[in-house]
C-alpha cells in the first residue's frame, strides 16, 4: 500500500532514499515507496501518531527520567513529544544517516535546544566510543528501509546500553513479531531483572528491561497511566492493558 500524500522532498545518501510526503493534514517520513517510518499531525505536533510510539512511552509509567538517550531519530516524534512535556529533561539522539537529522528539523519541528543534543553517527560507534552521562531511559528504535536493524539485538549491543543506564533506569527496544519469543528475553535477563513486553497491532514487539525491579501494583499503574495521558495528549491505557511481564 502506497503512502498518502504528495511527495514534498526526496533525498538519496549511501543507504538509500529519504521521502517526505504530505497529504496536508499530516507529514510521513519514508525509506522507501511503501513501509511509512514516521507520522507527523500538523496541528498537534507534539503528540505521536503511530501505535508503537504511543507504547514505547509505557516506561514513562516506571521511572520519571531527568536523562534519555535514544538511538535511531527517524522524524523525532519521540523526542519532540518528550522534549515539550518535560522541560528538565536532557535527551542525546544518534541517528546515522544526515539526511534524516535535515528531514527531521526541517519538515517534522524536531526541536532545535540545548536539552536535545545529536549525534551523527552509529549507535554502536557511539555506545563504545562516547562518553555522556548515564541516563534513565534508552530507546533504542534503528530501522532502515529493509526493517529492523539486527545490531540492536545482539549481546553486546545490550551490555553496552546496561551500562549506560543509572541505577532503576530502562531499555526500551523497539523490535518486530518476527523477533518474538525467549531467545531475545534470554539476551536480557543476565542482566535485567524486570522485562515486560507489548505487542502492537502494527506488529511492533516493545521490550522494557529494568535494572531493578519495579513493585507497582496492576492498580497503581493504571492510575499513573491515566495521570499521564492527559498531559501527553493520548491515552497510555491501551497499551498498558497488553504489557505482559517474563
Amino acid at each position: 500500500m502506497s503512502i498518502p500524500g504528495k511527495e514534498i522532498y526526496r533525498g538519496y545518501d549511501e543507504f538509500g532514499v529519504i521521502r517526505v510526503l504530505d497529504d496536508g493534514n499530516k507529514r510521513y517520513l519514508s525509506f522507501g515507496d511503501v513501509d511509512e517510518q514516521s507520522c507527523w499531525l500538523k496541528s498537534e505536533p507534539h503528540i505521536p501518531q503511530h501505535e508503537y510510539v504511543r507504547a514505547m512511552l509505557l516506561v514513562l509509567l516506571f521511572c520519571e527520567p531527568k536523562r534519555c538517550i535514544s538511538l535511531g531519530l527517524g522524524a523525532g516524534s519521540l523526542n519532540s513529544c518528550l522534549h515539550f512535556n518535560f522541560p528538565s529533561l536532557k535527551q542525546e539522539v544518534v541517528e546515522l544517516r544526515a539526511g534524516v537529522i535535515d528531514a527531521a528539523y526541517k519538515y517534522f519541528q524536531l526541536p532545535r535546544s540545548k536539552r536535545l543534543l545529536l549525534h551523527q553517527m552509529d549507535a554502536q560507534d557511539f555506545l563504545q566510543c562516547v562518553e555522556s552521562k548515564k541516563a534513565d531511559i534508552i530507546f533504542s528504535d534503528i530501522y532502515g528501509a529493509d526493517g529492523l536493524d539486527e545490531q540492536q539485538l545482539r549481546p553486546d549491543f545490550i551490555h553496552e546500553c546496561y551500562y549506560r543506564l543509572k541505577s532503576g533506569g530502562w531499555l526500551v527496544l523497539n523490535c518486530w513479531r518476527d523477533h518474538q519469543g525467549e531467545a531475545t528475553i534470554d539476551t536480557l535477563r543476565e542482566l535485567f531483572p524486570d522485562i515486560r513486553s507489548c505487542a502492537t497491532q502494527s506488529g511492533n514487539w516493545l521490550i522494557f528491561a529494568g535494572t531493578s525491579i519495579d513493585t507497582q501494583s496492576a492498580k497503581q499503574l493504571k492510575v499513573r497511566a491515566r495521570e499521564l495521558s492527559q498531559p501527553l495528549g493520548f491515552s497510555l491505557s491501551r497499551a498498558l492493558n497488553k504489557l505482559e511481564t517474563h
